[in-house]
């Protein structure tokens, strides 16, 4: 197996598809402005910083999944994948994806972000394997609490060999692998892989990339 791993926000996508959703909500009328923009921008800049404590980012970005019906959810989501998700897929992005396609290489998306914000975007760039935080259900509708292991720093790891299992295999297996990533919150995931790339990455990858003389690619220009 010849395995693609794509980081989203801020790789495939030129944003983070977390912080527009709350900034969707905001802008519907389903969430309190002040209030959730300002938590909105705290949480990612600890998550730029590399300082994000998960479980209450989870509890504050799942929230408003409980507080809806999922026809409501559903209905915003489209919207949201045309004001704020497709202008942010550029043409270079989408071509690493088919590049690695044409290769006959595995493609999976593996990211922090929440399934329900994520599987339209992995649907969109022709991903069929996703890997991301998983939001609870009971009986059709979203608690507000996350399934599993998030899929953030080592819990990529961790759900990407999950996910190998259940193919019989492991990341010793893979006879070469890719991840992108533009994170330091990746590097748990980078430093597992045959070939690590870093995408416009943060100062603190740049760094760790330019020394261990990993690819710094750029998928905005």
């Amino acid at each position: 197996m010849q395995l693609a791993c794509f980081d989203l926000d801020n790789t495939l996508l030129a944003t983070d598809s977390d912080y527009q959703w709350g900034q969707f909500l905001i802008e519907a009328g389903a969430r309190d402005r002040e209030q959730h923009e300002a938590a909105n921008q705290r949480f990612y800049a600890d998550y730029q910083a590399g300082r994000l404590d998960i479980d209450a980012f989870l509890a504050f970005q799942l929230a408003p999944l409980a507080e809806h019906p999922r026809a409501t959810l559903d209905a915003w989501h489209q919207r949201f994948m045309r004001e704020k998700i497709l202008p942010s897929i550029g043409r270079s992005a989408r071509k690493l994806v088919q590049q690695h396609r044409e290769a006959g290489h595995t493609l999976l998306i593996v990211t922090a972000t929440n399934a329900f914000v994520t599987a339209p975007i992995a649907r969109e760039f022709g991903i069929d394997n996703l890997i991301a935080t998983l939001p609870e259900e009971v009986e059709g509708r979203y608690t507000g609490r996350y399934a599993g292991t998030p899929s953030f720093r080592e819990g990529k790891v961790t759900r990407l060999e999950q996910w190998l299992a259940g193919q019989g295999a492991s990341l010793d297996d893979v006879r070469e692998s890719w991840f992108y990533s533009d994170s330091q919150n990746d590097l748990p995931l980078l430093e597992r892989v045959t070939h690590p790339v870093a995408v416009d990455p943060d100062p603190i990858l740049e760094s760790i990339a330019h020394q261990r003389r990993w690819p710094v690619i750029s998928l905005r220009h």
